[in-house]
């Protein structure tokens, strides 16, 4: 193609995986795919590659695997490509000034968020549980502070009510890979002019811990809703209910839910329908997931292990 670019590609996970396979199509010249080092995975700990190393192969793409890029010779490696731009989604290593100033064009970063909301690792997650109305995502030019850069361009969509963070993480994840073709050559042309970010409205996604996944029957049902769907369908969100006869409870993760109707004790099971009273109005868990079974519908759930009206959950 004409205006072909010299990239390097850096990313990891499946969120990448659109964004490289559309910069391959535009016809740039990727001199060299960056991702993590394959790591143990599922029951036998094989090693398994990253979603975007597997792609990186299906293309026949040259793949590097550091395990850090503060090191002279990895920076000089990468120098040596002379890229023109290097490309950055969800890659998972922090980059050095050395490696922000290598390529001729510097640095892009594909973030899933409308900066400077949600800076940090988990946009998608914070954006849904805190009930945002809408995100996005936004090509931006690195620089060394954290998310940053000045915005080249933006494509936005809204969440809805039935958004899970997999729903969402897939919409973005094609919004992104239409956007950077065009904007590659724009700003590769001069007339894209990167916008500095606001002043206001900053918040940062921290990364999600365990801590994160637990439900707290206290807090209002539009909260725990978001919460649910947030973290759907992967870590999952957790509750305990003790079956009887049991000597310990069960660890129950909740993968989808919506608002009900009724009100109570906070944790308590108000139908036979798996409805859950919260500190303000109630939750019905529409899927879940019990120790060492696939997800299945609650009916289905609740056909083999019914939890009664009346029952408390923790």
């Amino acid at each position: 193609m004409t205006g072909s670019l010299r990239i390097v590609f850096m990313g990891s996970p499946d969120f990448a995986v659109a964004a490289l396979r559309a910069l391959h199509e535009a016809g740039h010249d990727i001199v060299c795919v960056y991702t993590q080092p394959p790591r143990p995975a599922g029951r036998g700990n094989t090693l398994r590659r990253t979603a975007v190393h597997t792609l990186a192969d299906q293309l026949d793409l040259p793949v590097r695997t550091p395990t850090s890029l503060k090191r002279p010779d990895a920076q000089a490696e990468f120098t040596a490509l002379k890229a023109d731009i290097a490309i950055v989604v969800a890659y998972g290593l922090i980059l050095p000034q050395a490696i922000l100033d290598a390529p001729r064009l510097g640095c892009i970063n594909l973030h899933a968020s409308l900066l400077p909301r949600w800076r940090g690792a988990a946009p998608i997650q914070r954006a849904i549980m805190a009930g945002d109305a809408e995100t996005g995502v936004q090509a931006m030019l690195m620089e060394a502070g954290l998310d940053t850069g000045p915005v080249l361009a933006t494509a936005k969509t809204d969440i809805s009510a039935s958004d899970t963070a997999g729903s969402l993480h897939d919409r973005l994840a094609a919004l992104g890979a239409a956007l950077l073709p065009d904007t590659l050559t724009a700003f590769a042309k001069g007339t894209l002019i990167p916008q500095p970010q606001g002043e206001h409205g900053m918040t940062y996604a921290a990364k999600l811990g365990p801590d994160d996944q637990n439900i707290d029957w206290t807090r209002p049902a539009a909260e725990i809703d978001a919460h649910i769907r947030g973290l759907a369908p992967f870590p999952g969100t957790v509750f305990y209910w003790t079956p009887p006869g049991a000597e310990k409870p069960l660890r129950l993760k909740a993968l989808m839910s919506e608002l009900a109707d009724g009100d109570g004790q906070p944790g308590n099971v108000l139908d036979n329908h798996l409805s859950i009273a919260c500190g303000d109005g109630a939750v019905r868990i529409t899927r879940l997931q019990r120790p060492g079974k696939g997800p299945m519908a609650a009916e289905d759930f609740l056909r083999g292990m019914p939890i009664p009206a009346g029952t408390d959950l923790s």
